[in-house]
Parts: structure tokens; C-alpha cells; sequence
């Protein structure tokens, strides 16, 4: 079995958390090879999936509020975010369906990249973000908010307790905000606050991540070979004809009188007359007539 037929096994039965990696590595790595040897195709490409804060540009590419996720600046962003979800991911799928984690990590993603919208827009700013932490910030808080006592053993560090590392996140993205990076760190706390609104519906009997899955099923049933009609057998209710009535044949009502004739007249023959019942002479004397 080669490399590429073990990925397919992986793929296939690792889960929404590991298809999602599997994803964003193999939407990476051909970005990256195509930085390295073209970087004006890079950019090219770049502007047409990437996120942009300039609302003329994202009304003629609205596609971008999702692709954008997919994308990393580096191989160090992409490892940080692969780690990060794979964590995030196996969290949240303790507690929750794989429908549940697909349909929250793509509004997150969409929910992060409009408030990163909203607020350069308020500002004034123009600026591109790509990166699938929003995504995963709003997969993390949404576990945190459901079981925030839910302990994690950590290396180096011990035991703690999940909002412990839900709330760090949050305060190192509130920190680094006006330093660096401000698009990013708000489309993460957009995530984030998105992930924690998503367990309180929830928890009220609403479920958001049914939007992403109904829209789903419509195109996977869109595109799935329709069954034939099997084909029906129609069946005419041909009126059966009537069974005949027996009818007794003369011949044979005569065979059966004669028969019992003989016998009482050999029964006379043997015993005498006196011999016979009752019957058997009111039926000979009819037979007689």
C-alpha cells in the first residue's frame, strides 16, 4: 500500500476533524510552492480568495467569507492552527455530533471574517486576513462555554481546567490586538464570541449548526443519481369465470339407486323381508313406483 492509498484510508475513517487538516494542508501546500516560484501568480490568485476589508471588493467576490479560512501565511501558521484545531476538534467532538463541529466551524469562520469586516469599516481601514484561527477559536470556546471544568492535562504544566485555556487565548488576543496583527485578533475574538453564542442557543433548543447541514444535504441530494420508478406491474382484475355447479349426472343418481336395490334385495334374499329397516322399505317401495 503507497503513501497516497494510506491518506485515503486516513481521510475516509479519521473524521471531520482530521478531513478539515486534511483540507487546509492540501489547500497550503500548493499556495506555498506557488509563493516560491511565482509570487506575482500568488498574489494574482491571492486577491481572489483572500478576505478583504474593502467593501468593493468583497461585494464582487462574497465568496471570500469563507475561503479565506483556508488559507495560511506560513508553514509555521498552518502547523500552529493544524495543532490547534486537531485540539480544539477532538474537545469538541466529546460532547457533540461531527455534523455539529462541521456546521460550527464554517460559521465561525464565516461569523469571524464579518466582524473583521464591520470593524475595519468603522475604522476606515482596508486590509486583507486569511487563517482558519477564527474558525477554530469559535470550536474552543463553544467547548469551554459547554463544560468549562472539563480537565486537560497539559505537558510541562499539569492539569487544568478548560476555560483556564479558553480564557488565556482570549486575553493574549485583547492584548496583542493593538500591537499587531489587529484584523486577525479581532476576527478570533469574533470566533470566539460566536462559538460561546452557539452553545447558549443550544443549550435554549436551538441548534445553528443545522443551517450548514440542511444547505448540505440540499446539494448532496442535488447531485445524487436519482433511482429509477421501479417499474409497476398493473394487474386487470379479469373477472375469474364462476365454478360450475356439479351437476349430477342422471346416469350416475341411477347406478347409485340400482346399487342399493341389489343390496336390499340380496339382503331379502338372504334374511327375508322382515330383515329390512324401516328405511330401507319406505326406499325400496318409492324405487318401485
Amino acid at each position: 500500500m503507497g503513501i497516497i492509498d494510506d491518506l485515503k484510508i486516513q481521510y475516509k475513517t479519521g473524521g471531520i476533524t482530521l478531513q478539515l487538516i486534511f483540507w487546509n494542508i492540501g489547500i497550503a501546500i500548493p499556495l506555498f510552492l506557488l509563493h516560491a516560484f511565482s509570487n506575482d501568480g500568488f498574489l494574482s490568485l491571492m486577491s481572489w480568495i483572500q478576505l478583504t476589508s474593502d467593501p468593493s471588493e468583497f461585494i464582487l467576490k462574497p465568496w471570500t467569507i469563507l475561503t479565506y479560512s483556508f488559507l495560511h501565511v506560513d508553514v509555521l501558521h498552518l502547523l500552529f492552527n493544524m495543532i490547534m484545531l486537531n485540539f480544539s476538534g477532538r474537545l469538541f467532538l466529546t460532547f457533540f455530533t461531527q455534523k455539529q463541529f462541521l456546521g460550527l466551524y464554517l460559521l465561525g469562520a464565516i461569523f469571524a471574517g464579518l466582524v473583521f469586516l464591520g470593524t475595519f469599516f468603522l475604522f476606515g481601514y482596508k486590509a486583507p486576513i486569511i487563517g482558519a484561527s477564527g474558525a477554530i477559536m469559535a470550536v474552543l470556546i463553544a467547548s469551554a462555554t459547554y463544560a468549562p471544568l472539563y480537565q486537560i492535562r497539559l505537558l510541562l504544566i499539569g492539569t487544568v481546567k478548560l476555560w483556564h485555556i479558553a480564557f488565556v487565548f482570549v486575553i493574549l488576543d485583547l492584548v496583542q490586538m493593538p500591537t499587531n496583527n489587529m484584523g486577525g485578533h479581532i476576527a478570533h475574538l469574533g470566533g470566539a464570541f460566536f462559538g460561546f453564542i452557539y452553545i447558549k442557543l443550544l443549550q435554549n433548543g436551538t441548534d445553528l449548526s443545522l443551517i450548514v447541514t440542511r444547505i448540505l444535504d440540499f446539494f448532496a441530494n442535488l447531485f445524487k443519481p436519482k433511482k429509477g420508478t421501479p417499474f409497476k406491474k398493473v394487474h386487470r382484475n379479469v373477472s375469474q369465470p364462476k365454478p360450475k355447479t356439479a351437476t349430477t349426472s342422471k346416469i350416475v343418481v341411477k347406478d347409485k339407486t340400482q346399487q342399493q336395490i341389489d343390496e336390499i334385495l340380496d339382503k331379502i334374499s338372504q334374511s327375508g323381508y322382515d330383515s329390512l329397516t324401516k328405511e330401507e322399505k319406505e326406499f325400496l317401495f318409492k324405487a318401485g313406483k
